[in-house]
């Protein structure tokens, strides 16, 4: 597989982990505020093991696609130029590992947090890191990588 490095970047400005932590923290804002939305008492030992086991499988996941990243000597940020196209790890999976790990760990933290409400506004976090985010590093990567990163594309699901 070719490598080449582009001067330009994506053009992600703002931290996408920073998009998870604003949803996570309006739901617990519109639960403690406006109107509590609690996951039912009945369940809601079942939620703290779901939650904490999601958590772990999340932060699992996203580790290893930052490890991943790391070895391949490419940048994490996404800000930045990619060095190279990665494939390997949990790139080999998914597309995106760090966001889909980020989402399953908010899952993790609302049934954590015993609301509904942050799990409400999932899809409009994911429809902002798809939109604001995944959007821009696809055609950035598909720019710099070509055919490279097209037919990983058609090999590898975007989420999993």
């Amino acid at each position: 597989m070719s490598v080449r490095v582009s001067l330009s970047d994506p053009g992600v400005f703002v931290p996408p982990p920073l998009f998870f932590v604003a949803g996570i923290g309006a739901g617990w804002l519109l639960d403690k505020y406006i109107v509590a939305l609690p996951i039912p008492r009945i369940i809601t030992g079942f939620a703290a093991v779901l939650g904490v086991g999601l958590l772990t499988i999340g932060l699992f996941l996203m580790a290893w696609g930052v490890v991943t990243f790391r070895r391949a000597g490419t940048a994490i940020i996404p800000h930045h130029s990619a060095s190279q196209l990665v494939v390997t790890g949990s790139y080999r999976f998914t597309r995106n590992p760090m966001y889909t790990g980020l989402a399953i760990a908010y899952i993790g933290v609302s049934a954590l947090l015993s609301t509904a409400w942050p799990l409400l506004l999932l899809p409009v976090v994911l429809f902002i890191v798809f939109r604001y985010v995944i959007q821009r590093e696809e055609r950035y990567l598909g720019d710099v990588f070509g055919t490279d990163y097209a037919d990983w594309c058609v090999r590898v699901r975007r989420w999993l």
